[in-house]
């Protein structure tokens, strides 16, 4: 199967939504690449409940229910019993219903949740009309403890793959207010966006980044969450900033005399610090004349990519386009954005 980065898989699942296609999905993909976080999101974006079930975590009759006896009739010597559905499951609106750790759940909890994916049903519990049933799971080369899964199962589902991608995380960690330094460094040495050492328990992923955002920010060390090695690498890229240029300055329209720096490392520190800076069109247009009369022409594409990205999701593009368009020289940066800036 081919991979997806998770900005393609967003758009994926998005479209299936709002095609209204209610195909069961497995997403596969590496521990700690955030596939959770990636159907959660869409449900948001849509408006829709989101449910997740941990299967690994759940015994049947978790999620199946329980029998209740029921009373027999008076000319009846035998009783019956029905089943008491959990009441996690939906009974009504509209939403994704996610079964995660799928294939680390054991064969028995695959057995039940085979018939919840293949039926719209479990017991004498039906999925309401206008649910989504997805999944996700490890693959085996991810060293997951996981299960082998049912073929019946496994031909029920659409299969997609997703793998880390810093632009995803970059757009993801900028839009939720990671630490600026740990969105330089990982641009500076994005392989160690996702990492997996099966030596140690922290290891490098999008998942543990994050962690070591709130860390640093919180002025803790990170190797708690993403290992001695990445953590001691982030401590040495650290120092560029003793040396970066006033990015307040630039932003503010006073960089004339500030020149851009010579180092790949303290160029990642000052396009991103200036990229966060970025909040009102006053200082995109302050930021995007200073990198083009200062900086080559790849680090005005990487900031104008980051900066379209950001205003648009804060849907404040028509007021970018206001300020920033009149200068001939951003538009030659915007114009790959262009129908997008003028929607």
């Amino acid at each position: 199967m081919t991979s997806l980065k998770p900005s393609q898989l967003i758009s994926y699942l998005n479209q299936l939504v709002t095609s209204d296609l209610p195909i069961s999905t497995m997403i596969w993909g590496p521990p700690g690449i955030g596939k959770s976080s990636i159907v959660a999101q869409v449900a948001q974006e849509a408006g829709m409940n989101f449910i997740d079930l941990r299967l690994s975590q759940l015994a049947p009759t978790d999620l199946r229910g329980l029998p209740v006896p029921v009373p027999p009739a008076k000319d009846d010597a035998t009783g019956t019993s029905t089943w008491y559905p959990p009441e996690f499951l939906p009974r009504q609106g509209k939403g994704i219903l996610f079964l995660d750790e799928l294939n680390m759940a054991p064969p028995a909890m695959q057995g039940v949740a085979q018939q919840l994916i293949l039926d719209r049903r479990v017991g004498s519990y039906v999925v309401p009309d206008g649910w989504f049933l997805w999944a996700a799971g490890n693959r085996k080369e991810d060293r997951a403890s996981v299960f082998e899964m049912p073929a019946p199962l496994a031909n029920r589902f659409l299969h997609l793959t997703v793998a880390a991608d810093f632009d995803s995380f970059k757009s993801h960690a900028l839009e939720r207010g990671f630490s600026e330094q740990v969105i330089a460094f990982l641009g500076f040495r994005p392989t160690l966006l996702h990492k997996l050492d099966a030596k140690t328990p922290a290891w490098p992923s999008p998942r543990t980044w994050e962690m070591a955002s709130r860390l640093h920010c919180a002025n803790l060390p990170v190797d708690a969450a993403v290992g001695e090695g990445a953590a001691s690498e982030f401590r040495a890229y650290l120092a560029v900033y003793d040396d970066l240029p006033d990015l307040d300055a630039i932003a503010a329209g006073k960089g004339d005399k500030i020149a851009f720096p010579n180092e790949a490392s303290s160029r990642w520190a000052t396009t991103t610090g200036l990229t966060v800076r970025s909040k009102k069109p006053a200082q995109v247009l302050a930021v995007f004349q200073w990198l083009i009369a200062k900086a080559s022409e790849e680090w005005v594409q990487l900031y104008a990519a980051d900066v379209v990205n950001q205003f648009q999701r804060r849907k404040q593009l028509a007021n970018l386009a206001k300020v920033v368009m009149k200068d001939a020289a951003i538009q030659k940066y915007l114009e790959h954005y262009s129908q997008l800036i003028h929607q």
